[in-house]
C-alpha cells in the first residue's frame, strides 16, 4: 500500500490491495478470486471505460497470487508510451521469458491501454503469449476490445468492465471522506456523482481536490473545481440551441471550454446523458434518435483527433436547424 501520509494522491493511498477490497464489478471479481485461489489463470483482456477498476483489478490479483512477492512476479507497461514492435520484442520478451519467484509457476506482465499498440506489435504479441505462455500470463488492458486484433483476443478470457453505479461510487466517496475526517453536503455528492459519471477514480479525485482546504466540501466548491461540464450549464446550452438561438448556444459551449477547462468528450457525453431528459414537445423521440446517431459519428470524430470546438459547434448547428429563432 501507499504510504497514508498527508500528501499522498487519494487514488493511490486507497486503492485495494486485494479482490476482496473491491467495490462493484461483481461479475468479474468472484471469478478473478477464483484464480488467485487456484494459482492458475489463462491470459486476460479487461476491456471498458476509464476509472472502472482494471489496473485495480490487476494489482489485487497480483497481490493475492504471490503476495509479499508480487513486485518481483508483476511487470506493468504502459502502450501508450511504447506502442511500437521493438516494445513487444525487447522488454516484453525479455521480461516474459525469465523465470518466476517463488512458488507460483508463472509471472505477470500488464500491458495498460494494449489498444493503442500498433497492428504490427499485436501481431508480434499474440506470438509471445503463445511462446512464454509457461513462464508469463499476459494482462491486457484497454478501452476499446474493438481495437484488439481477433488471435489475442481469442487466447484471452475477456473481462468486459462496466462504469461504477451511483451507489457504488458513493460508498466509495463516503469511506474515503470518512477515512480524512471529511464531511460532504448531500448536494455535494450529487454534484460529484454527476461529474464522474460512474469513473471511480475521477470521483475520488475531485474530492481530494475540493477537500483540500477545507473539511466540509460543498456543491460551491465542487463545481469551482470541477473540470466536467455540470448538467445545468448543458441543459442551458441545449436549450438555447433548441430555441434555434445558436449563437447563444455557442456562447456558452465557449464559456463550457474555457472557464470549466471541460474536453469536447466530456461535453459529448453530458449531452448524451441528459437527451433522455428532454421532453418530447420540445425534441421528439424521432429527432432523438437521429440526434443521438450523429452524436456518434462526432465522437468518431473527436477520437480521431478532431477539433473538439469545431464539432461541439457542429452538433449545436445541427440540433438548431430548422427552428425558429428564440425571441
Amino acid at each position: 500500500m501507499v504510504d497514508k501520509g498527508a500528501e499522498a494522491i487519494w487514488v493511490e493511498k486507497y486503492r485495494p490491495s486485494s479482490l476482496k477490497e473491491m467495490v462493484g464489478q461483481e461479475a468479474i471479481v468472484p471469478l478473478l478470486r477464483a484464480y488467485a485461489e487456484k494459482r492458475s489463470m489463462p491470459h486476460l483482456l479487461f476491456a471498458g471505460p476509464p476509472g472502472t477498476g482494471k489496473t485495480t483489478a490487476a494489482i489485487a490479483l497480483a497481490r493475492d497470487l504471490y503476495g509479499s512477492e508480487w513486485r518481483q512476479n508483476f511487470l506493468e507497461l504502459n502502450a501508450s508510451d511504447s506502442r511500437g514492435i521493438d516494445t513487444v520484442r525487447t522488454t516484453i520478451k525479455e521480461y516474459a521469458r525469465t523465470s518466476s519467484f517463488g512458488e507460483v509457476g508463472f509471472k505477470i506482465l500488464f500491458l495498460d491501454e494494449a489498444d493503442n499498440l500498433t497492428s504490427e506489435a499485436q501481431a508480434s504479441l499474440r506470438r509471445m503469449m503463445e511462446r512464454y505462455s509457461g513462464s508469463c500470463r499476459f494482462i491486457l488492458s484497454c478501452n476499446y476490445s474493438s481495437r484488439i486484433i481477433d488471435p489475442i483476443q481469442s487466447r484471452c478470457a475477456v473481462f468486459r468492465f462496466r462504469a461504477y453505479s451511483t451507489e457504488a461510487v458513493r460508498t466509495q466517496l463516503e469511506r474515503v471522506a470518512q477515512a480524512e475526517g471529511k464531511k460532504i453536503a448531500p448536494d455535494a455528492m450529487e454534484t460529484i456523482l454527476a461529474a464522474c459519471a460512474g469513473d471511480l477514480r475521477r470521483g475520488v479525485n475531485l474530492l481530494q481536490l475540493t477537500a483540500t482546504h477545507t473539511d466540509h466540501v460543498t456543491a460551491e466548491t465542487v463545481k469551482e473545481y470541477a473540470t466536467v461540464p455540470l448538467r445545468r450549464e448543458v441543459e442551458a446550452m441545449l436549450s438555447a440551441a433548441l430555441a434555434g438561438r445558436f449563437v447563444e448556444a455557442r456562447d456558452r459551449l465557449y464559456r463550457v471550454f474555457t472557464e470549466r477547462g471541460a474536453s469536447g468528450e466530456d461535453i459529448l457525453r453530458a449531452i448524451h446523458s441528459y437527451l433522455p431528459d428532454i421532453p418530447e414537445t420540445v425534441l421528439s423521440a424521432r429527432e432523438k434518435v437521429r440526434l443521438v446517431e450523429y452524436l456518434g459519428e462526432v465522437d468518431f470524430r473527436l477520437a480521431e483527433g478532431a477539433s473538439d470546438r469545431i464539432q461541439l459547434e457542429a452538433v449545436l448547428a445541427h440540433v438548431a436547424v430548422g427552428r425558429p429563432e428564440g425571441k
